[in-house]
């Protein structure tokens, strides 16, 4: 019998003796006649009590029967560890004696103890990111941002959150995303954390941050709005049966809303809202019992939020700047102490610097086929690889192009909006210089090469400059020069559309012939 079965008897149970306790009008005869109904039912009740004392006692909420998934339970645990370890490499995360980390372990104790179905290993750990977000990966290991302990209000609230990563975990939402998107035995893929957390040295890593990564291997962790409305439903009930006040769950996402406006916090991106979250949640609350005095807050909280905001956070540029690894404040694997972590560049083979291709690799002869995008359509070489963001963007990279240090040959298209509209020559000129600063801060500091010019593309206004910096390609053990270039197309609504082209300098001749035939064929829609 299923645990949602299990939830459903308890409540009958409750329900048959509520009405034994008040209808005053109720005779002897009847009473007997209830009682004789309700014990059968009391005494297996009693018997699933005395077998698994943990099991919640009062969730309304009946989780979905398991979907198609080809990856065992095994599977997901082994290969969502290796994942787990990525992210020590490539983020900043607490050591897990400091103090933070020991209460977001005990508070997810707390949860685990009541959450239903199969008892995954969760661990949980804090990530030094100002970044309002929380993450599980396949297999039970749960991240927590400094800055989502920061941005709850109440114990409640970061309970919620927390619950709701773990009603992801207990409904293998992750390999189910996997499953569907037939990736099944590309775990390999999932060694693209680095670049799709870390963003990278090389100019198109920041692709990551606006989605690139989530499409090259970590698609599987954005869920659908059904997948968030079902963890919002389990959560809710996680969080009553651990004597939480259940509404600290939607009442994070609204006080997050409500500061930053829906999409404004990297939690909205990675958990799209399912339409009407408050009041479908609320109504499943609203099946619970009330509680007399809900666990809403405790010192426990309020001294671990405030160690939080003390604590040195860092942001998605920071964080691929990589100084963070060298403080000896955080922790290369779980369990270990601060020690200054290795770059990703390192010797030590892991993030090593992507190899130099051979000019047969590059698919130069290559027919070109046509991308349709949501704004706009190009042509790339038919052997290049794409990999498409969430928010419209896509990259398109030849055979081993990129690696955990990003993205060392190919291009990168995406678009963006400013507070004035681009309408004219030098607001295009503007936005080329405002777009050409930020692929610099987000990597190391890249040099304008070249002056910038004007160019009509597909009818519409463009410009074009060439930016240098350090690739992340290493010929010979030496790292190679790169040399970027970057194309703005005035958008009719007002908007801009750009490209990166990106090779290392010794290629850069040989590929722009090549980088001039996507040009020519960009149009926006």
């Amino acid at each position: 019998m299923g645990l949602g079965r299990v939830f459903y008897f308890r409540a009958l149970v409750v329900d048959r003796l509520a009405v034994v306790r008040h209808s005053v009008s109720i005779s002897a005869s009847q009473m007997q006649r209830a009682m004789k109904q309700t014990r059968p039912v009391l005494i297996w009740v009693m018997a699933i009590g005395l077998v698994g004392a943990s099991l919640p006692a009062w969730a309304r909420f009946q989780v979905p029967p398991p979907c198609k998934n080809a990856f065992t339970v095994e599977q997901e645990q082994t290969e969502g560890a290796k994942v787990a370890a990525e992210v020590f490499k490539q983020m900043p995360v607490l050591p897990d004696g400091s103090p933070i980390s020991q209460y977001i372990r005990q508070l997810g104790g707390k949860l685990v103890a009541v959450t239903p179905g199969y008892r995954w290993p969760f661990n949980f750990h804090v990530v030094a990111s100002e970044e309002i977000n929380a993450f599980a990966l396949p297999g039970g290991a749960m991240f927590v941002n400094l800055g989502t302990i920061q941005a709850a209000e109440t114990e409640s609230q970061l309970a919620g959150v927390m619950a709701h990563e773990l009603s992801h975990v207990v409904m293998r939402h992750s390999t189910c995303n996997m499953t569907k998107q037939q990736s099944v035995g590309t775990w390999a893929a999932l060694g693209q954390l680095g670049a799709a957390i870390a963003l990278g040295n090389g100019a198109l890593g920041s692709m990551a941050s606006q989605g690139i990564g989530m499409a090259a291997g970590l698609g599987f962790l954005r869920m659908s709005r059904e997948y968030e409305k079902q963890a919002d439903l389990l959560g809710a009930d996680i969080l009553y049966d651990a004597g939480f006040d259940p509404r600290g769950l939607p009442q994070f996402f609204e006080t997050i809303e409500a500061k930053y406006g829906e999409g404004g916090a990297q939690i909205f991106s990675d958990h799209p809202n399912p339409g009407n979250r408050t009041q479908y949640v609320n109504a499943e609350i609203a099946t619970l019992p009330p509680r007399a005095n809900p666990r809403v807050t405790s010192a426990e909280f309020t001294r671990a939020r405030e160690l939080a905001k003390k604590e040195k956070t860092y942001n998605a540029k920071e964080v691929q700047a990589g100084a963070w690894r060298q403080t000896g404040n955080y922790a290369l694997v779980a369990g270990g102490p601060g020690q200054v972590i290795p770059s990703p560049a390192s010797s030590n083979g892991q993030g090593a610097p992507i190899g130099r291709l051979s000019r047969a690799s590059l698919g130069l002869n290559d027919r070109m086929v046509p991308y349709q995008g949501r704004a706009f359509s190009v042509n790339y070489p038919a052997s290049w690889q794409k990999a498409e963001g969430k928010n419209g963007n896509v990259a398109f990279v030849p055979p081993n192009g990129a690696g955990q240090s990003g993205i060392a040959y190919g291009a990168m298209i995406d678009g963006v909006k400013f507070q004035t509209p681009v309408r004219d020559a030098n607001s295009l000129a503007q936005a080329t210089t405002a777009i050409a600063q930020q692929i610099s801060q987000q990597n190391g500091g890249m040099q304008q090469a070249s002056d910038l010019t004007t160019l009509t593309i597909g009818g519409q206004p463009a410009n074009a400059v060439e930016l240098r910096g350090r690739s992340p390609v290493s010929d010979g053990g030496s790292t190679l020069v790169e040399r970027d270039l970057l194309v703005t197309v005035a958008r009719p609504d007002g908007g801009v559309s750009y490209m990166v082209f990106v090779a290392p300098e010794p290629d850069y001749p040989t590929l722009k012939p090549l980088f001039s035939s996507m040009i020519q064929s960009f149009q926006v829609k």
